[in-house]
């Protein structure tokens, strides 16, 4: 009968006798576990800054005017509508992102960028009807990661309600 060079496996055995599939060294099974999770881990936790302001949209539409104000602070600006309001909240100050390399030398440089943000809520009858983010908002972290401190509280209130 003809002998493979490399094993073969049969109905979970393998034909080479005492050869065992998975007591394979770790090197040749892929990147190790513990790397592979720290950067899942990372990648998870750029995502959540901008992932926030982005559940936010959602979470908030509905809200009343009351409630809003109670988790997002006293906004910044008001306008009146003849059909409602529109609320703006304002973090004008830079959000640095998440990288920043600082040498000996006093050198400095920002990979993650800096951005702002506004909240722009809009309300019919006392209630949110849509929000908007404005503004240089983006960083490494994502597109709104700017908005997350605008809008933290209120999707940790919405979580616990």
């Amino acid at each position: 009968m003809y002998e493979h060079q490399y094993p073969v496996r049969h109905g979970g055995q393998s034909s080479h006798a005492g050869h065992n599939w998975r007591s394979a060294p770790a090197q040749s099974r892929g990147p190790k576990p513990a790397l592979a999770r720290g950067l899942i881990a990372g990648c998870v936790l750029l995502a959540s800054c901008s992932s926030i302001p982005t559940q936010a949209r959602h979470d908030l539409i509905g809200t009343d005017r009351s409630a809003l104000i109670a988790c997002a602070g006293v906004p910044d600006n008001r306008e009146l509508l003849s059909d409602g309001e529109v609320l703006e909240w304002r973090q004008d100050a830079q959000v640095q992102g998440p990288l920043t390399i600082k040498t000996p030398l006093s050198f400095e440089l920002d990979v993650g960028g800096h951005g702002t943000c506004h909240l722009v809520a809009r309300l019919r009858q006392g209630r949110v009807t849509q929000i908007e983010y404005t503004g240089p908002s983006a960083t490494l972290s994502g597109p709104y990661a700017a908005c997350r401190p605008l809008v933290l509280a209120c999707e940790k209130w919405i979580s616990h309600k």
